[in-house]
């Protein structure tokens, strides 16, 4: 897919192009040719899929090794080059508290959930896992916050595309148009704002995300959203004699993403399904028998995990299952024609 296809748009969404590197985002790649690294070295790097310094920088030594021509000495060179561009030692807490205050967050549409979130909704930077049962309002929040993402900061957005990863078949443009009538942006805008794909296995939904790191290079995107994460590694892996295979594939997924909200300061949000927990008879004294697929694999590379379910009628209730900063709370919402929202008395 072409980063033609997402030239800019009006400021009617706030998103604006970076034509300049900010202080703040990612190094292209071509800036290691400044500090000594041959243009050779960095085309194949670009080529290898690192498109930024950082995303060097990130890599593990034995896994730049793989590429071909990078013998122990270049690798070592480019490593010790891309260290200096980026700030990888210790810092105070007090300057890292001040980095967090700057932090953007996106609106979920609803009020009360934005509380629940600390005040302001989905935390860039981060992975927010979403999980539950079908029909409890995973995609939905999906297709809002698709949205949300493209307003500007002072009404709640980031002022950035957005990336979705389908895996489900359940992404419907049209409910993005309804969603921006809400907010009152255009709806041709709002899609050409966002970057889809459909994932048919897990080896497909890996690789996009190489694109989606190349796509972000070339224009300034504020979220990227997977539903869910976890679907197509039910199916192509089975039984417990593919367990380890399953998790080990599961982990780098989740490494890659948690590498790219570091690198462009993204909001991830990935959907996972749940399994009924069968346990012989003490199924029956438990009150959720369900709980997320993907094991501590998952759970532990997810910042913040959102459990939903079912209320009355439209409404969802959702609740902190896990966070390093949020305490256990729930909160009400509803699924409307124009999106999530606050539900009514």
């Amino acid at each position: 897919m072409q980063a033609e296809e997402y030239e800019d748009q009006s400021e009617a969404t706030g998103v604006e192009e970076v034509n300049e590197v900010e202080e703040c985002g990612p190094l292209p790649i071509q800036n290691l040719e400044q500090v000594g690294i041959s243009a050779s070295d960095v085309k194949k790097l670009n080529e290898a899929g690192y498109y930024t310094v950082e995303s060097v920088a990130y890599t593990p030594r034995k896994q730049l090794l793989t590429i071909k021509g990078f013998s122990d000495t270049k690798v070592d060179k480019v490593l010790h080059e891309a260290a200096k561009l980026v700030p990888m030692g210790f810092t105070t807490a007090s300057d890292y508290h001040a980095k967090r205050l700057e932090l953007t967050c996106i609106t979920t549409g609803s009020t009360e959930l934005d509380k629940l979130l600390g005040g302001r909704g989905i935390e860039t930077g981060s992975i927010t896992e979403l999980f539950g049962e079908f029909r409890t309002g995973k995609s939905q929040i999906c297709h809002t916050l698709a949205v949300t993402c493209q307003l500007d900061e002072a009404s709640g957005g980031a002022a950035g595309k957005c990336l979705y990863i389908d895996t489900e078949g359940t992404f419907r443009p049209e409910r993005l148009v309804e969603i921006a009538e809400r907010y009152g942006l255009d709806a041709n805008e709002v899609l050409d704002n966002v970057a889809y794909a459909r994932a048919f296995n897990s080896d497909h939904q890996t690789a996009l995300l190489s694109q989606a790191s190349m796509l972000m290079t070339e224009s300034r995107f504020s979220m990227l959203i997977v539903d869910s994460a976890t679907a197509l590694y039910r199916t192509d892996y089975s039984g417990r004699g593919e367990l380890s295979a399953r998790q080990m594939h599961l982990a780098r997924f989740l490494r890659t993403l948690l590498r790219l909200a570091d690198e462009f300061g993204i909001a991830v949000v990935i959907t996972n399904q749940v399994v009924a927990q069968v346990d012989g008879g003490m199924a029956t004294f438990v009150a959720d028998p369900k709980k997320p697929i993907g094991g501590n694999i998952i759970a532990h590379a997810s910042t913040t995990r959102l459990s939903l379910r079912k209320g009355r009628g439209e409404t969802r209730v959702c609740k902190i299952y896990d966070s390093p900063c949020l305490p256990e709370a729930e909160a009400v919402f509803a699924i409307t024609g124009q999106g999530i929202a606050d539900a009514k008395d």
